[in-house]
């Protein structure tokens, strides 16, 4: 069964940001954003924007499509 849009990219923001270990705190620092949207974004309880999803990439220090690079049958 294919999962989410949602949870899949949580799972791989999750997976980048543990790579290159920050925490949800610090990453969003970086993002001007809260620790809580982090949060639900990475349990796929967020429909997160275009401009959010920018902010992480470059709080992480990628590029944008690196967000998007997951298994369409990611566990």
């Amino acid at each position: 069964m294919k999962e989410d849009i949602l949870i899949r990219f949580g799972k791989q923001l999750k997976k980048l940001r543990n790579d290159r270990m920050i925490s949800q705190e610090e990453l969003a620092f970086r993002c001007q954003l809260s620790k809580n949207y982090i949060s639900d974004v990475e349990c796929g309880r967020r429909n997160i924007s275009l401009k959010a999803m920018d902010q992480l990439s470059k709080g992480l220090g990628i590029e944008l499509f690196k967000l998007f690079q997951f298994k369409e049958d990611q566990r």
